[in-house]
């Protein structure tokens, strides 16, 4: 579990099932992720088995973003370990954050995103991390810029562009 000023991050749970539908079912959410959707109670339990299940595999994934003031779940935040081969990388850390849409704007991704990078270069001691957007998530880029990202490279994922960005652990 992490604390900040004002969010909880913690594990993923069954009982986050109907605020993970409530973010994952809006259209807008999911506009630059390249995917769907989800149209169902039932897959949003399947997502969660799958974090959970990352939890023990690799003792990472994404965790819950709550607010401190009323534990009310606005989305999800963490540090995801790929091991599958994606350009050209693998056996790398990526950050990602999701949060339901009428939290955006309010700092909750650039508060969640600051204290992870902290958690993964101090206390898991991992050297650089990753994360993956569409080159039109401007709003993810300035995030991912003010935590200490710099671009690394561009590439093109199911014709779709994509920026990839890379933060190294400061010396």
């Amino acid at each position: 579990m992490i604390e900040t000023e004002r969010l909880i991050l913690r594990e993923i749970l069954p009982s986050d099932a109907d605020a993970m539908f409530e973010l994952d079912s809006d259209p807008e959410v999911h506009r630059y992720l390249g995917n769907a959707s989800v149209k169902s109670r039932k897959k949003i339990l399947e997502i969660i088995d799958f974090i959970r299940g990352q939890y023990n595999v690799f003792g990472i994934g994404r965790w819950a973003v709550v607010l401190k003031e009323n534990n009310k779940f606005i989305g999800w935040a963490g540090l995801k370990y790929v091991n599958e081969p994606m350009n050209a990388l693998s056996g790398y850390y990526d950050l990602g954050y999701r949060f339901t849409r009428k939290y955006w704007g309010k700092g909750y991704a650039t508060e969640a995103s600051t204290a992870l990078m902290d958690y993964a270069f101090n206390k898991l001691k991992i050297p650089y991390v990753y994360a993956l957007i569409e080159t039109g998530n401007l709003k993810s880029r300035r995030v991912l810029e003010k935590v200490g990202f710099h671009e690394d490279k561009s590439m093109t994922i199911d014709g779709v562009p994509h920026v990839q960005f890379k933060a190294i652990k400061p010396t």
